[in-house]
């Protein structure tokens, strides 16, 4: 049964290499998301249902349940695919990342989903400003500048397009994530400066899942927390048999 690692926005699987250098077990997975440092597929509409069905599509060619974790867009995705498909999942983590009908998106995520607005501010996506605001967000300093080295266009393109189909995710994905039975584990940065941590005891809450905070750590706790994120995860897997 497979590790499974899904990124965010706007990283690559590269989120995942310092989690996998302090796992003990190496059947993990983490491939990039379409358009997040590889190709799309054909007539691509980098939409949420998108992204869940590629999910799907790719959990499903493992050809056993997984042990699914997500961060950040990752996070989302996780849930929404936990939601309809709990036949592919054995465990379920994530993080950063709500569907909550009571999160109102940042005001980044809110520049993107507005037409025009969201074009003008991607032609500025990148270089030095961007560096920077990922440091903010819990990116260590020597780790931003090789996430920004990845952000081309295709990717901006994705983005503006996946946050857009998600102006109202919280409404139209909630009810099925209140239904999950499969075990879930959430982990989130305390800090985040996006995400409050009430949203994480709200999800842990509805999903009757365990809640592990990273106490003094931003928004990317991949990066922020690689050994304690490795850690936690390898302890819930093992208390799931």
């Amino acid at each position: 049964m497979p590790a499974f690692l899904v990124h965010g926005v706007p990283d690559t699987h590269r989120l995942w290499d310092q989690v996998r250098a302090h796992l003990s077990r190496k059947d993990v997975i983490a491939p990039d998301l379409p358009g997040f440092g590889t190709d799309v597929p054909p007539g691509w509409t980098a939409t949420k249902e998108a992204y869940v069905d590629w999910l799907v599509g790719a959990i499903e060619k493992v050809g056993q349940p997984v042990d699914l974790v997500g961060h950040d867009w990752g996070s989302l995705l996780v849930q929404r695919v936990v939601s309809l498909r709990p036949d592919l999942i054995r465990t379920w983590a994530c993080g950063n990342g709500p569907i909550d009908r009571e999160y109102v998106w940042h005001d980044m995520a809110q520049q993107w989903q507005t037409p025009g607005v969201g074009e003008a501010i991607m032609e500025m996506f990148g270089g030095d400003a961007m560096v920077e605001g990922l440091i903010g967000g819990g990116v260590p300093a020597d780790a931003a500048p090789a996430v920004v080295s990845h952000i081309d266009e295709r990717m901006k393109t994705c983005i503006l397009a996946l946050y857009r189909s998600a102006v109202k995710v919280g409404e139209e994905w909630e009810a099925g994530v209140a239904k999950i039975t499969r075990p879930g584990l959430v982990l989130w940065g305390r800090e985040d400066p996006f995400v409050a941590p009430q949203f994480a005891e709200r999800l842990a809450a509805r999903v009757r899942g365990t809640l592990h905070f990273f106490d003094g750590c931003g928004h990317f706790w991949p990066h922020e927390r690689p050994k304690e994120t490795a850690e936690v995860l390898e302890e819930f897997w093992r208390t799931q048999g």
